[in-house]
């Protein structure tokens, strides 16, 4: 690591920028301590975010620990991304109601894969180490788990609101859940963390790691941990963002795989006072940079959609490329601040009639990819936001024989299809 890299901001600037939008934060004097030792002495600090692969895709609200990661990784700091391929067999009981159906070795397999590819969207692929957590729980033994075992109470493991909820409410605890936030914590133990992130909900099983460090005479880690990111339809209620956490069974989220003109699209559908919230979480730009910006903004200096524009415009090209990012408010700003959509210039996607001779619109949209499922499509063509040709389209019977079309979903979601 180059030393001069660890020197590019104070310690106290770095502080300020890697505690952006933290909810928990133990101990702030512990870490101010660590980016000082890191800053004088040229050695990095080992940053720790575990990922149990226990779905294939992410979304904007996933990247939200990613963000924060990059962060550290730009300021010179070793950041490790643990995919929890162990502990994802035991499946984090962490806002479970109920014992999680345990994955196979296969299926952690595939979603890590997934995982490995989507990541570095956000991360430096050459500034990350990439671990896989199985490499010492495998080894660990049947004395290894007991003796770890024998470091937490039940009474202890009671204390996490999870487990205590559905003690009192008599709902099934499997012994091998207790196990989960002892495993987390001794991941940190191998890794020799200072540092470890996760989401707020997260908070119990990264305290059991900062005392299962003390209890190894290691220095225990500093614990972040962030918000949950509210989705796009959430709006702000006497100056807070109020809303359901983004989520794609709500339907209120942008995936990081999506095509570039849907992520953009997307954001610029947001309120403004959610695009600050998002700003705030998600950005690259420095806290001095986002006040400059909101004071031109209230000053009248810059438009709220100029604002927007550039930020729908960067998690685009975070997540697309730079190109991309571009092309697509260019798109955007032709196609619909102008109003001048031009089938002409649209994509044409083919879909099979597979023999029949007509295909219904809810099969249809899922096929153009302008909506995720059959399910979607009937809610969407009930609320009036489906299009044909125009027309509205809102019988959840309504066929379509060969021919083109234009398809359109809500405001911003436009195809040319060709059926045959």
């Amino acid at each position: 690591m180059n030393p001069d890299a660890l020197r590019k901001a104070t310690p106290e600037e770095q502080f300020e920028e890697v505690t952006r939008g933290t909810v928990d934060l133990h101990v702030p004097e512990d870490l101010k301590k660590k980016l000082r030792y890191s800053y004088d002495s040229g050695k990095p600090l080992v940053i720790k975010a575990g990922f149990d692969p226990s779905r294939p895709d992410l979304h904007l609200g996933h990247s939200l620990l990613l963000t924060r990661m990059r962060r550290f990784q730009e300021f010179g700091h070793t950041v490790v991304f643990l995919i929890g391929d162990f502990t994802g067999l035991i499946g984090d009981p962490t806002g479970r109601n109920a014992t999680r159906p345990a994955l196979t070795r296969d299926e952690v397999k595939a979603n890590a894969e997934t995982y490995k590819k989507q990541v570095f969207k956000v991360l430096d692929e050459e500034k990350t180490q990439v671990r896989f957590n199985s490499t010492w729980l495998d080894t660990l033994g049947t004395e290894g788990m007991i003796r770890l075992a024998s470091r937490y109470s039940v009474q202890r493991m009671l204390e996490r609101d999870d487990f205590k909820k559905r003690f009192r409410g008599e709902v099934s605890i499997s012994i091998h859940e207790f196990l989960y936030p002892l495993l987390q914590g001794y991941d940190s133990v191998v890794l020799k963390a200072d540092v470890e992130l996760g989401a707020t909900d997260q908070l119990f099983n990264l305290l059991v790691g900062r005392q299962l460090m003390k209890e190894e005479n290691m220095a225990p880690q500093v614990i972040m941990t962030g918000p949950i990111l509210e989705g796009l339809n959430a709006k702000a209620v006497d100056g807070k963002i109020v809303g359901d956490k983004m989520s794609k069974s709500l339907d209120n989220y942008v995936g990081i795989d999506e095509p570039a003109d849907t992520i953009f699209g997307k954001l610029m559908s947001i309120t403004d006072d959610l695009m600050w919230r998002y700003y705030e979480l998600l950005s690259a730009k420095t806290r001095q940079e986002l006040a400059e910006m909101r004071a031109q903004v209230e000053s009248g200096a810059l438009h709220p959609k100029a604002a927007k524009v550039g930020f729908a415009q960067e998690m685009t090209a975070r997540f697309q490329g730079e190109e991309a990012g571009k092309k697509a408010a260019e798109d955007f700003e032709k196609r619909f601040a102008k109003k001048e959509l031009s089938t002409d210039e649209l994509p044409l996607v083919e879909v099979s009639l597979g023999g029949a001779e007509k295909l219904p619109v809810t099969k249809l949209l899922p096929e153009t990819k302008l909506v995720a499922s059959s399910t979607e499509a009937r809610k969407l063509m009930a609320q009036g936001g489906v299009r044909v040709n125009g027309e509205k389209v809102q019988d959840a019977k309504a066929e379509l024989g060969a021919g083109e079309y234009t398809v359109q979903v809500g405001k911003l979601k436009v195809a040319r299809v060709k059926l045959a």
